[in-house]
């Protein structure tokens, strides 16, 4: 069996977002396995109308050519760590556009999170989780919050230091979030492949 691939997504797309550090230190981290594939999917690159199908694709084909590619995308994947960003007490309005720009491509797949804030995006998180759900994926239980003064030592605005400044505090987390995240990515691919077996007899 294939490595399992893992899709990182930057959920902000700000101009000013500050999802950048914390994606490609998670994704450095995730490259220093041997036992995973992963890279960046920033919602920058896909110019995703608002939701306009007269349904989910769980029901029937999606329209639009972007959010067709959109789904072709994340269909690539085993696995997705977010890097959530927290805007009033939940996710991002891109997140969930993306989120429901697609159902059938998050099926079956686990998730896991990075998040960043005052309290480390940990409601917006909460909030994914049940989203997740709801998608069918199989969100993990480690995660890693960059908060309280720990964001601020490696924010903009604040001191704006590099992650390996907090990195003491939050790489355990991580590591227990990476070993969940790849247990449930390789559990999960044997469980689709052999669904799809059967589907082709």
């Amino acid at each position: 069996m294939s490595k399992p691939k893992i899709g990182i997504i930057i959920s902000s797309t700000r101009d000013t977002r500050f999802a950048d550090k914390p994606a490609q230190w998670i994704l450095d981290l995730a490259k220093q396995r041997g036992d995973i594939e992963a890279e960046l999917i920033d919602l920058r690159d896909y110019d995703l109308p608002f939701f306009n199908e007269a349904a989910s694709n769980l029901w029937m084909p999606s329209t639009d050519e972007r959010a067709v590619a959109w789904q072709n995308k994340i269909a690539q994947y085993d696995g997705f760590i977010f890097v959530v960003a927290e805007y009033n007490r939940s996710i991002t309005g891109a997140l969930k556009n993306a989120i429901d720009q697609a159902y059938n491509e998050w099926n079956r797949k686990p998730a896991a999170y990075v998040g960043y804030g005052a309290v480390g995006a940990a409601r917006a998180i909460e909030h994914l989780r049940l989203i997740n759900v709801e998608t069918q994926m199989a969100p993990v239980r480690a995660g890693v919050h960059i908060g309280g003064s720990d964001f601020f030592k490696v924010h903009p605005l604040g001191a704006n230091g590099p992650i390996s400044d907090i990195e003491a505090g939050i790489l355990p987390g991580a590591n227990d979030m990476l070993e969940q995240l790849v247990w449930w990515a390789n559990a999960l691919k044997v469980a689709r492949e052999e669904d799809a077996r059967v589907a082709a007899e």
